[in-house]
């Protein structure tokens, strides 16, 4: 799984950051999560591509979701067939509606408008994108992307001690299936292991520090977690429903997440968050401070 962040500013683009978006790949599977002004142009500049189907916004605050306007313009230039889901919380749906009808004009494919309630799991087969609710603008969603668990490991060598020929039987007992050879009967459990755990990313989008957040990142592999102050700040932060990277590291270390990405930085801060990223290694060691083009690859554990 990769993630690559596009836009890591908040509020406003700076010099060297755009507004917020990224992108995350997982094997086949390209989603995209908000889509802050100019993030056609970072998709161009960090070489991500356009063959992606799903924008999940967080909340429509315009330095989350303006982009997708030029967006869809330049998918539609590119005489794009495929439909296009975009996904918002409920009760957004028309507001989004309204700016895509004004902003674009019309392109050859479908653009589908979906709502999403807290705990609705968009389902992808073997991985899920759950939303939840977060504490920013009433009907703001974060994002957990979950694996589910996969099958143990194959242990082939036993297998062939066992008499077990290789072929179905092997798959059989894979997928848990007891198996019958030379009138023997062979459970799975003898030539396979453990389930193992899927991968889990959390995107939070803008937000307190809040016990959904904590809920859906317990034990995630990564943790996107805005940063928009310092803890020197944290009355502004409080103020205008954001965290500061002391908080987003409390969250980090109160889920018992593997690693923590600081992201969504106040212009104050855009040039050299080194002070926000101390901030919360201070709490939480396995912290980095994103920046528009950082790739994070988020292996098995087991790998």
């Amino acid at each position: 799984m990769r993630i690559t962040f596009l836009g890591t500013a908040a509020a406003r683009p700076t010099v060297g950051r755009n507004v917020s978006s990224l992108i995350v790949q997982r094997e086949g599977d390209v989603m995209m999560f908000d889509c802050g002004e100019g993030t056609q142009r970072q998709m161009m500049r960090y070489g991500t591509g356009f063959a992606f189907s799903d924008i999940f916004f967080s909340h429509l605050h315009a330095d989350h979701f303006l982009g997708v306007i030029g967006l869809l313009r330049t998918l539609g230039l590119q005489a794009r067939e495929e439909p296009m889901d975009l996904w918002t919380p409920l009760g957004t749906a028309e507001v989004l509606k309204q700016a895509v009808e004004l902003g674009v004009e019309r392109v050859p494919f479908e653009v589908r408008i979906n709502e999403l309630e807290p705990g609705e799991a968009v389902k992808r087969g073997v991985y899920d994108i759950v939303p939840f609710r977060t504490t920013h603008a009433g009907r703001s969603l974060g994002y957990a992307i979950v694996e589910h668990p996969r099958l143990g490991r194959f242990n082939a060598e036993l297998a062939r001690e066992m008499g077990i020929p290789e072929g179905p039987l092997w798959g059989k007992l894979h997928h848990g299936e007891a198996v019958e050879v030379n009138g023997r009967t062979i459970r799975a459990e003898d030539v396979v292991g453990p389930e193992r755990p899927g991968r889990k990313v959390v995107y939070t989008g803008d937000t307190r520090p809040c016990a959904p957040t904590r809920e859906h990142s317990r034990d995630a592999d990564l943790l996107i977690h805005e940063a928009t102050f310092a803890h020197e700040e944290a009355d502004r932060a409080v103020a205008t429903g954001h965290s500061t990277a002391r908080e987003a590291a409390e969250v980090a270390s109160a889920a018992g997440v593997h690693r923590l990405a600081l992201t969504h930085f106040s212009p104050r801060y855009a040039d050299d968050p080194r002070a926000l990223e101390r901030e919360a290694r201070a709490v939480f060691p396995e912290t980095v401070a994103a920046y528009d083009g950082l790739v994070i690859e988020v292996p098995y554990r087991d790998a």
